[in-house]
């Protein structure tokens, strides 16, 4: 039986599935898809880490814990593990909702992750929280959303956006470390906006859509024939080794991103 949540605000519906992961698998605008349908598609929430972890491992304090590697990431981790669970829906109304799913096997710690969608006419605003019930332990967490390159035949769609730094990927698709000016597409990319994600998706005579964060990294990822990702996070791939944050009993993470639309 399905469960899917469907929100509406003017001509914008959103339809979420928190059994597979608190997915958004559709957003219409006016009737117009915007998102790539399919199982592994929509856009889904990666937490208690984004991006690939390499090898799977992550040390806290003098510990070595080992994630599990996928097949098409091998030898990495990647995307973190709520995207595969079910999620309870805690709140909906017309245009709000809100889910939570818990942490545990395979991450080796408590908690639980949060998340709350509002559509409006005219923009989006999600919103993730990470907790701990009992331990500290590092984290991450942000989305990833598969655009549609082009929207009912229309144009491809434009990226613009002015990053302060390209994270230089290095051959095993993790960051080097090494900071570079930013380099031109196609990209698979993590860059660095310390002023907060800002960046635009045009498809031209169609629609413009700003996804913004305060969040200071985000990934794009354009190779694919059919779509574009723009995906906000907390911290750059690999962050759980190079960039931990913590999450403590009195110190969740959190962190929110915003998309607005206007037609053309």
């Amino acid at each position: 039986m399905s469960n899917l949540t469907r929100l509406t605000a003017g001509d914008a519906e959103l339809t979420i599935d928190p059994d597979h992961g608190c997915r958004i698998e559709s957003l219409r605008l006016g009737g117009a898809e915007l998102l790539v349908s399919g199982e592994h598609f929509g856009s889904f929430v990666m937490a208690p880490w984004a991006g690939r972890t390499g090898n799977g491992r992550f040390r806290d304090g003098a510990t070595v814990h080992q994630l599990p590697v996928s097949g098409h990431a091998a030898p990495h981790a990647i995307h973190g593990t709520v995207r595969d669970q079910r999620w309870k829906t805690a709140h909906v109304t017309d245009t709000t909702a809100a889910f939570t799913t818990g942490l545990g096997d395979p991450w080796p710690y408590a908690g639980r992750v949060t998340q709350t969608v509002e559509l409006a006419e005219d923009s989006l605003t999600l919103q993730l929280g990470i907790e701990t019930d009992g331990d500290s332990f590092p984290a991450q967490a942000g989305w990833h959303p598969w655009f549609r390159r082009s929207l009912d035949g229309g144009q491809d769609v434009r990226i613009d956006f002015a990053p302060a730094w390209q994270e230089e990927r290095g051959t095993d698709h993790l960051p080097t470390g090494r900071r570079i000016d930013p380099l031109p597409g196609p990209w698979d990319d993590c860059f660095g906006m310390p002023d907060g994600v800002d960046v635009t998706l045009t498809w031209p005579e169609l629609l413009e859509l700003r996804i913004t964060s305060r969040a200071e990294w985000v990934v794009v990822y354009d190779e694919p024939a059919d779509s574009v990702c723009v995906e906000p996070q907390s911290g750059p791939p690999n962050g759980l080794n190079t960039h931990p944050r913590l999450v403590t009993p009195i110190d969740p993470l959190e962190v929110a991103t915003t998309w607005t639309w206007r037609r053309l």
